[in-house]
């Protein structure tokens, strides 16, 4: 029996409808799946978010010490108990990931999760924000594309910024849409995330830092000057930007995350010049 005719057979015998409020989708793709758990060892803890039918959770299971599998669904959850419950090294949470403490349950695991596109975002942040140093995951193409782009070329968003300042990220292979059950709308991407042991620049204010980047890309369309005026005015915005060699006229999209921490850090200078004034 293939992966697909497996997957089939689960979906029938527990009477699985994929629920699309939950993004489910599930991989058959044998390929697919042996290449998102390709770098798991037999000394690894890994993290599974939203298993579903378990079909990379098997892979794991087999090539890792443990595996934690964090389902939100009850009835994946039920299916997966059943399927795993002779297995010792297969842990069942019920759970949604981002309500869950990573750091505290397995703070040196490896993450591999078939991502829901509604909600991929808010897990990558989540997740590189923690201890966790590897993530393999599979998203929607045009995410990983903008997640792994350069910062400022035309794909690049605020996410780009976001993951190149915490990690070193990279396409491995492109997923047809063909290769799920049912099939999605658009194409799919594995990507790789390897945390920095350094983070990219030196911030002094790592909140005003992504606010300047988030409000840049909201308004990607507007000039630097334009566009960071709703917080900073442009007197003073326009002698940070000077300071910082950078065209008052240039987009925000097509600047580095180089040129990014110079403005933060040249503006969070001024307000601490001015409260000790």
């Amino acid at each position: 029996m293939n992966i697909f005719e497996e997957t089939k057979y689960i979906m029938n015998k527990y009477d699985v409808h994929p629920n699309k409020k939950l993004g489910q989708n599930f991989l058959f793709d044998e390929q697919s799946l042996q290449t998102i758990a390709q770098d798991v060892t037999e000394e690894d803890t890994v993290i599974e978010i939203g298993p579903g039918l378990g079909t990379l959770t098997a892979i794991l299971a087999e090539k890792a010490n443990k595996v934690i599998a964090i389902e939100l669904d009850g009835n994946m959850v039920n299916i997966l108990k059943k399927r795993f419950k002779l297995y010792n090294n297969v842990q069942i949470i019920q759970d949604d990931i981002l309500n869950v403490d990573i750091d505290k349950i397995a703070p040196k695991a490896k993450v591999v999760a078939n991502l829901p596109y509604y909600i991929t975002t808010s897990i990558i942040t989540k997740l590189i924000k923690t201890n966790i140093k590897e993530i393999t995951i599979l998203i929607q193409k045009e995410v990983a594309e903008r997640i792994c782009a350069e910062p400022g070329t035309k794909k690049a968003g605020a996410i780009t910024y976001f993951v190149r300042y915490y990690a070193d990220s990279k396409i491995i292979a492109n997923v047809p849409k063909e290769y799920f059950i049912p099939s999605p709308e658009v194409e799919s991407s594995i990507v790789k995330i390897i945390k920095k042991d350094k983070k990219a620049v030196e911030i002094n204010n790592e909140n005003l830092f992504f606010e300047i980047i988030k409000i840049n890309f909201t308004q990607r369309r507007k000039t630097i000057l334009n566009s960071l005026s709703s917080i900073i005015s442009k007197e003073v915005l326009k002698n940070i930007l000077k300071e910082c060699k950078i065209n008052e006229n240039v987009r925000g999209e097509n600047l580095s995350i180089d040129q990014f921490a110079m403005i933060a850090n040249k503006y969070e200078e001024l307000k601490d010049n001015n409260k000790r004034a």
